[in-house]
């Protein structure tokens, strides 16, 4: 879907969102200048550029993986190549992301290397007002969470259309990652577990067969889809963790520090207050 793309200007008023973009005042002397017409992935350009902004030299860096993140990876591997960044390492959040960096040259590390992350930078499938995430949704939502609890600045990137008023509110998927072995049995309690908010569980099928998508630490994803709101957050994350067969769930809780968001009136830095 293409939509207006107006000039902007800066502003830092708003006590939740900083660094608001808003079109800015045309001058009596010069007509208004056209709106350019820009698609959604642009408008994902445009955040993920705005969210590199935050890159240093000498930094550890967590890499984001989907739609949104590859454009930020992308952008550091160009900045890299001009000489305007130095001295980076990048840890990788999915093997897709790995074989990008490796194509662009940014030297790669991992966690038992680099326990501590200066920054991480991805994409979420659902933000809320607290700004905790829905992610996972491309089932990299295990190494996303390991890399994106290790880093002391985490930047969202994400269009309009992922702005929710609860978790699951979007009525797309909450994945869930869970062991192979006997996963009905696991989906089915996940169902049970959240039977009041009229949960359905779907194991993630890929390919023309349909089989079992396979995350690549070899698990399975159970998508959970709500009619309701689950309430309270961090008692539902300790109920998934508590079943045993569950790996990791895509609810990211008070892990993102900024949250930058495309949409029709321009790019939005949300800040999370301490």
């Amino acid at each position: 879907m293409a939509i207006p793309y107006p000039h902007f200007i800066g502003t830092e008023n708003s006590p939740m969102e900083t660094g608001i973009l808003i079109p800015s005042s045309p001058s009596s002397a010069s007509p208004s200048p056209s709106p350019v017409i820009l698609t959604q992935d642009e408008l994902k350009k445009i955040a993920a550029y705005k969210a590199v902004e935050y890159v240093e030299s000498g930094m550890v860096l967590g890499l984001g993986t989907g739609s949104t993140a590859k454009h930020a990876v992308n952008r550091i591997g160009e900045l890299l190549t001009q000489g305007k960044l130095h001295n980076i390492v990048g840890i990788p959040t999915s093997k897709k992301t790995h074989e990008q960096a490796v194509s662009l040259g940014i030297p790669l590390s991992d966690l038992d290397t680099h326990p501590v992350v200066d920054l991480a930078i991805d994409g979420a499938d659902e933000v809320d007002p607290f700004l905790n995430l829905v992610k996972g949704r491309g089932g990299s939502l295990l190494r996303e969470k390991m890399v994106e609890s290790s880093c002391r600045k985490f930047v969202v990137i994400v269009d309009e259309s992922k702005l929710v008023k609860h978790l699951g509110g979007s009525g797309l998927a909450m994945p869930v990652e869970i062991v192979p072995f006997c996963w009905k049995f696991t989906a089915h309690r996940l169902q049970t577990l959240f039977a009041d908010s009229g949960c359905v569980a779907k194991l993630r099928t890929s390919g023309e067969k349909n089989e079992p998508f396979v995350t690549d630490n070899g698990n399975y994803i159970v998508e959970l889809y709500f009619k309701k709101d689950i309430g309270d957050l961090k008692a539902a994350s300790d109920e998934i963790l508590r079943l045993a067969g569950v790996v990791e769930h895509g609810m990211f809780l008070d892990l993102a520090t900024t949250v930058i968001v495309a949409g029709e009136l321009g790019v939005r830095v949300k800040n999370k207050f301490n």
